[in-house]
């Protein structure tokens, strides 16, 4: 026996038209699927990304001169910023970054500490002095 008359020939029958067609469709599908992936469908979820404490000015008009820094602190919450160096001031800053929810709900970032409130203390502890009630939103 020759090598020649191992090989077996090849039968090449033409393509079903059902099988044309599953492959057509598989093709086309996985051509969406590439072709979608730039779309924001199938983008990564992004979360909003609050910075800090949000007060709105109707909250920062509760203080007055005289609170001490319990009622600051019930009336606000902490405070972004504690400064060890100056103890007698505390910074309320507040940044947004928008996500996909927050994108889709048109809510507007808020960038580089634009929303800054400050309270100064005097050596007791009471406020002495309010600042940057107007850089805060009204509700």
């Amino acid at each position: 026996m020759s090598h020649l008359t191992m090989i077996k020939t090849l039968n090449f029958r033409p393509l079903s038209h059902t099988s044309a067609l599953r492959k057509i469709v598989i093709t086309s599908m996985l051509s969406a699927t590439v072709a979608m992936s730039g779309c924001s469908l199938l983008s990564v979820y992004k979360i909003d990304l609050p910075q800090g404490t949000a007060i709105t000015q109707t909250q920062a008009q509760k203080l007055k001169v005289g609170m001490n820094q319990n009622q600051v602190l019930y009336t606000l919450g902490s405070p972004a910023i504690r400064d060890t160096l100056e103890p007698k001031r505390w910074d309320y800053i507040y940044d947004y970054k928008a996500g996909t929810e927050g994108s889709r709900k048109g809510i507007a970032d808020v960038k580089n500490a634009s929303q800054h409130l400050v309270v100064y203390f005097d050596n007791t502890g009471l406020v002495t002095r309010i600042e940057g009630i107007e850089s805060l939103p009204a509700s």
